[in-house]
C-alpha cells in the first residue's frame, strides 16, 4: 500500500492524498489551490495520477481548498463514488456550483482583456454545469456509520468540529487476512466552540495524516475576541464608519451570526449599543449556507440544540439582514450609515468582499476585521502584513482603515488543540504524516510532538510518496471491533431525542440483550438505523420551532 501526497503538502490549500492498494485507488479530498498566481496556476496542471483509475473520493468537508477540483477530476475521467457526510453533501451542492460560476466569470473577464491586448482566449477551470455534473457521484452518509466501500475497505466519518459536516475519516484497508487503519484528520476544529461539537478523539491508527495549519501558534480565547469584536464595532460606529468582516461563507459566517445573536439576547453592556447597528450578510452563498445549517441541526452541539428547543433561532436576530441581489450589495456602499458588513470570500480573493474593501479601505473611519486564516499570496495576507496600498479592479487604493486580526474566531485547532487531539491516541501510530500547513508551521509542530510525546512525525514536503510495508498491519478482526467498540455501543443510548424514548429503550435493550452474540456487521446496521432516527428527530424539532414563531418570521 502507498500514500502519495498530491496537495496541501507545501501549504494549506489543494488538499489531495492518494491511497493505492493492490486493487483500489482512493483519494482523500480533491481541493483547489488558493493564493497568489503561482498557487492558482497549480489548479490547471495535470493530476499526478490518472483520474479514471480512482475508485473513490473520500471528502473531509466542503471548503473549496478540500473539494474545489472535484468537477475537474470528473472532467478528466473520474467516474467513481464520492463519499462524505450528509451535511457536507448539502454544502457541496452550494460550494461547487458557486465555484463553477466564479471560474466562468473570471474567464470572461480575462478574455475581454485578452481580446483588447490581442492575446488568445482562456478556458475556465470548470463551469457551473461541470459542477452540477460532478454532484451525481456524491454518496452522503451520517457520522459514525460504518460504510463498506468494497470487500477490502470500510470507512467511518467522525465529527471534526471544523465546519458543518466536517469529518475525521477512519479507513480500514484489508490486505489478505489482515487490515491496516488509516486516519485522516481533515481540518480539526477548536474545542468548546459554538454551534458544532468538539473534534472526535480517535484512539488507534496505524497511519495518521494530520493537518497543521496553526501548528506553531496559540489562539486567544474565543470569548476575548467576541468582546474585542464588539468593541471594534462600537468604536467604528461611533466615529461614523463601517465594520467590514471578510468571512468564509461556510462556517465562520454562521459562527459570527451565532455570537452576535447571543449579544442581542443578553443583558450585558453591549446590547444597548448593538440594538441600533444593522448587520448585513452580503454573500448569496453565505445566505444559502446558513439555510443548510438550519436543515442539519442534528450535528449541532448541545447548547445550540437547547436554543432550538426553546423556540429560538440561533442563526438570526432582529437587526440582521441577508442581502442576495447585486443591487442590495451596491446600496450598502452607497449608504453612508455606520453598519457591519460580513462578506465572502474570507481571504479577499473573489466575490463581493473586494467591492466592500474598495469602498472602505481608504476611509479612516472604517475597520477591516479578519476572523480566519489568510494564506500566503492572498489579498487578506497582504493587508495583515501591513500593505499601505493595494490594487482592486485596476485601481490603486490607499489602506487607511484600521486592520484587525481576531484569531480567536479561527475554525482550526491551534498548536495546543492539535497536540491535545494527538494525545488521544492510546499509542503512537506507526507513521504520522504532517500536511496542510506552511513549512515553518509543520516543522515547529513536529518538534513540539517530539518534545511532548516522543513521537517522530514525518514532515511532508512536496508531492512525495511513501510505501507502507506489510509487516505494519494489524489483525482484521481486531480492527473491525475498533470500529464499533464499547463507546459506539453505549452512545446509541444517548443519541436519540426524548420524544422517541420508547423506541430508544427498545433498541438499546435489544442491543444489550444481544451484545454477547451479535456480529460486528449487525451491530453496525443497528447503529446506522439509530443515527438516521436521531437526524429525523432533531430536524423535526427545529422545523416545529420555526413554525411556532410566525410573528418573528413575518
Amino acid at each position: 500500500m502507498k500514500i502519495q501526497f498530491c496537495g496541501a503538502s507545501t501549504g494549506v490549500t489543494g488538499s489531495c492524498h492518494l491511497i493505492t492498494t493492490e486493487k483500489h485507488k482512493v483519494l482523500l479530498d480533491c481541493g483547489q489551490f488558493q493564493g497568489g498566481k503561482a498557487q492558482e496556476a497549480l489548479n490547471y496542471e495535470d493530476f499526478p495520477f490518472n483520474p479514471a483509475e480512482i475508485d473513490y473520493v473520500i471528502l473531509s468537508h466542503a471548503h473549496i481548498d478540500h473539494c474545489g477540483r472535484i468537477p475537474l477530476l470528473v472532467n478528466r475521467g473520474f467516474k467513481g463514488q464520492i463519499y462524505c457526510t450528509d451535511a457536507t453533501a448539502d454544502l457541496l451542492d452550494v460550494m461547487l456550483k458557486d465555484s463553477g460560476y466564479i471560474h466562468e466569470k473570471e474567464a470572461e473577464w480575462k478574455n475581454r482583456k485578452n481580446e483588447r491586448a490581442g492575446r488568445p482566449a482562456v478556458e475556465p477551470l470548470y463551469t457551473y454545469n461541470d459542477a452540477v455534473d460532478s454532484l451525481k457521484y456524491v454518496r452522503p452518509v451520517l457520522y459514525d456509520q460504518l460504510i463498506e466501500l468494497n470487500e477490502e475497505m470500510k470507512i467511518v466519518f467522525n465529527d471534526a468540529g471544523h465546519i458543518l459536516g466536517s469529518a475525521i475519516t477512519e479507513l480500514w484497508v484489508s490486505e489478505g487476512d489482515n487490515v491496516s487503519k488509516i486516519v485522516f484528520s481533515g481540518d480539526l476544529g477548536v474545542m468548546e466552540r459554538p454551534i458544532l461539537r468538539n473534534p472526535t478523539i480517535i484512539k488507534k491508527a496505524d497511519y495518521l495524516i494530520m493537518e497543521t495549519t496553526y501548528g506553531n501558534r496559540v489562539h486567544p480565547a474565543n470569548a476575548m475576541d467576541v468582546r474585542k469584536l464588539m468593541d471594534i464595532i462600537i468604536e467604528t460606529t461611533q466615529r461614523g464608519g463601517t465594520t467590514v468582516i471578510p468571512s468564509f461563507a461556510v462556517g465562520r459566517t454562521q459562527e459570527l451570526i451565532y455570537e452576535l445573536n447571543r449579544v442581542y439576547d443578553s443583558d450585558n453592556e453591549y446590547r444597548k449599543y448593538f440594538e441600533d447597528i444593522m448587520v448585513y450578510v452580503d454573500s448569496p452563498m453565505a445566505t444559502t449556507a446558513t439555510e443548510v445549517f438550519k436543515k442539519n441541526a442534528q450535528v449541532f452541539d448541545d447548547e445550540t440544540k437547547e436554543y432550538i428547543a426553546r423556540g429560538d433561532n440561533p442563526l438570526d436576530f432582529k437587526n440582521l439582514k441577508f442581502t442576495r441581489t447585486s443591487e442590495e450589495s451596491i446600496w450598502l456602499n452607497n449608504n453612508p450609515d455606520p453598519k457591519v458588513i460580513i462578506s465572502a470570500s474570507g481571504m479577499c480573493e473573489a466575490g463581493r468582499i473586494r467591492h466592500h474593501l474598495k469602498h472602505n479601505l481608504w476611509n479612516r473611519k472604517s475597520s477591516i476585521v479578519f476572523v480566519g486564516y489568510q494564506a500566503e499570496g492572498t489579498l487578506g495576507r497582504m493587508l495583515l502584513e501591513g500593505a499601505e496600498e493595494v490594487t482592486l479592479f485596476g485601481e490603486k487604493i490607499q489602506v487607511n482603515a484600521k486592520i484587525y486580526n481576531l484569531e480567536g474566531f479561527s475554525g482550526h485547532a491551534d498548536r495546543n488543540g492539535l497536540l491535545a487531539w494527538l494525545k488521544g491516541f492510546k499509542k503512537e501510530p506507526k507513521h504520522i504524516f504532517l500536511v496542510h500547513g506552511e513549512s515553518e508551521s509543520k516543522a515547529d509542530f513536529a518538534k513540539t510532538v517530539e518534545k511532548e510525546l516522543g513521537y517522530h512525525p514525518v514532515v511532508v514536503t512536496g508531492n512525495s510518496e511513501f510505501l507502507l510495508e506489510k509487516d505494519e498491519i494489524v489483525n482484521m478482526e481486531q480492527a473491525m471491533k475498533e470500529a464499533v467498540d464499547e463507546e459506539t455501543k453505549i452512545k446509541t443510548k444517548n443519541n436519540i431525542s426524548d420524544i422517541h424514548s420508547r423506541i430508544e429503550d427498545i433498541l438499546y435493550n435489544a442491543n444489550l440483550a444481544l451484545e454477547d452474540d451479535i456480529s460486528t456487521e449487525r451491530l453496525a446496521k443497528i447503529n446506522n438505523i439509530v443515527l438516521e432516527l436521531e437526524k429525523s428527530t432533531i430536524n423535526l424539532g427545529a422545523a416545529i420551532s420555526e413554525e411556532d414563531r410566525p410573528e418573528e418570521n413575518a
